[in-house]
């Protein structure tokens, strides 16, 4: 029997707001993304705002070398766009009390940082860890989640699939279009199934090969065409550490941009606790007791091991069954 549903009765809009990269508050405003005239007066509008990010890196206030809170640096129109090629990426993200958000690639620019209309403003910084850094709200993690997914898209895709010809950017850059073989092309998001297996008082976990030593966290997988999230998940651990289970519980799902997924939590109970690593992909597995799964969580190493961060959601998936 398999169950599908939300996990031990847990909120699901509570959950969302807990997990870095979720809770995005913009109106996306989708009506308006085919709306040429409304765009470029938005694009000029001051009261409008333009995130800069420099080989996808987004760009922030204040030296790289600040303490406290990160503030994403949001900039109003005409500042970074000099520094842009003439075809580069400049996607709508959004609404915010009516400003209009939008993306900006400027990869074509040298220094940013330290050369031209930025320079002095401000620095450029990793997504991933601006994220882990602990100084950012969540909306500006989500927000800047979606920017850097959607500049990094169009960096992948300047190219049709079809025929090969270069496509041209469309409906505020949510569409790329061919003008060769007519062909249209859309930003996607790749299924991705993250669980953690459950046997009594212990839970599954593993470590990948490209790991940091010592990190152990919950298996994962990408769903493949003509299957389902409870296929996957048993496909996974089965393939990975030969873990064999039967119920699997949907937890929440967490969009992370790196490049573009969305994580699909669950939880999967197993039907013993042996494990046959396939050797390709986990260095090693084990079965991690409760209260050894709630010290780490608290931040206390054991023997060398730790989980992943708050900015991941397999963290959430092994704090929501370790206090259950």
């Amino acid at each position: 029997m398999t169950a599908v549903g939300l996990a031990w009765g847990a909120n699901e809009c509570d959950v969302a707001a807990m997990i870095p990269f979720t809770g995005n508050p913009l109106d996306r405003a989708s009506e308006k993304r085919t709306d040429a005239a409304w765009l470029t007066a938005r694009r000029a509008d001051p009261s409008s705002f333009v995130l800069p990010l420099w080989r996808l890196q987004p760009f922030f206030l204040g030296p790289e070398t600040v303490r406290g809170d990160l503030v994403p640096g949001f900039l109003k129109p005409g500042l970074a766009e000099r520094l842009a090629a003439p075809d580069a990426p400049f996607v709508l993200l959004g609404l915010e009390d009516d400003h209009a958000l939008f993306a900006l690639d400027i990869s074509a620019a040298r220094d940013p940082a330290n050369e031209g209309a930025l320079a002095g403003l401000g620095h450029f910084r990793d997504m991933r860890a601006a994220a882990m850094s602990g100084g950012m709200a969540e909306k500006d993690i989500a927000i800047l989640g979606q920017a850097k997914a959607m500049i990094d898209w169009h960096k992948r895709h300047g190219f049709c699939a079809q025929c090969g010809a270069a496509t041209m950017l469309a409906d505020a850059g949510y569409r790329r279009h061919c003008n060769q073989c007519n062909a249209d092309h859309f930003p996607r998001t790749d299924p991705v199934v993250i669980m953690l297996a459950t046997h009594g008082d212990a839970c599954l976990v593993g470590r990948g090969k490209q790991f940091p030593p010592g990190m152990f966290s919950a298996l994962a997988g990408f769903i493949e065409p003509g299957e389902t999230i409870e296929e996957a998940v048993r496909r996974e651990l089965l393939e990975e550490a030969g873990v064999c289970v039967g119920n699997v519980t949907y937890y929440t799902t967490q969009p992370w941009p790196f490049p573009s997924s969305l994580m699909i939590g669950c939880f999967a109970e197993s039907q013993s606790r042996e494990i046959k690593l396939d050797g390709n992909e986990l260095a090693d597995a084990m079965w991690l007791e409760k209260d050894k799964a709630r010290a780490l969580l608290a931040g206390k190493p054991i023997d060398g091991m730790f989980v992943p961060p708050r900015v991941a959601i397999a963290h959430h998936l092994i704090k929501a069954w370790a206090e259950r």
